[in-house]
């Protein structure tokens, strides 16, 4: 899954996947995943598919402001899984763990605006788009505006 994950041509942009990752360097890449929670960043989980169990793509909750009581969500399914709403599903399941942390009340994702995509999944999952943040993130050495989506506590599905 990493492998195939770091041959898309945007997932490694997001994060410290490199891209084509070599069998080593996506090894390297699942064994940062693990060391999330331990580190205090956060949790991340592989997604599996539920018919056949094989893992199909990947997600997080990342929680660095979990004492503003906010945490992150991001998601990534191989290119020949998508369009099948397993973010969709996988998004809603990591919510019921989000809430059973007791200082989380919000959970956002940063989405660019051109990804149909993954606005489909955050509405699919119950997120509200709560506006435009302009040149919020730097990806791939370039500035570029991000939708926000949210959900929280009170409106939890």
């Amino acid at each position: 899954m990493a492998v195939e994950l770091s041959r898309d041509p945007y997932v490694p942009t997001t994060g410290t996947l490199p891209a084509h990752a070599s069998l080593e360097e996506a090894l390297a890449w699942v064994e940062r995943q693990r060391q999330r929670h331990s580190e205090g960043t956060g949790f991340s989980f592989a997604i599996a598919d539920t018919g056949t169990s094989r893992c199909v793509g990947q997600m997080g909750l990342w929680t660095r402001e979990l004492t503003k009581g906010r945490a992150q969500a991001g998601y990534a399914v191989i290119p020949r899984e998508r369009g099948r709403r397993i973010a969709a599903r996988a998004l809603l399941a990591l919510l019921k763990f989000a809430w059973t942390i007791p200082e989380l009340h919000r959970v956002e994702l940063y989405i660019e605006p051109w990804n149909a995509a993954s606005v489909r999944t955050a509405d699919r999952a119950g997120f509200q788009r709560e506006g435009l943040l302009r040149s919020h993130q730097e990806i791939a050495g370039v500035r570029r505006d991000m939708l926000l989506y949210a959900t929280i506590r009170d409106r939890a599905v």
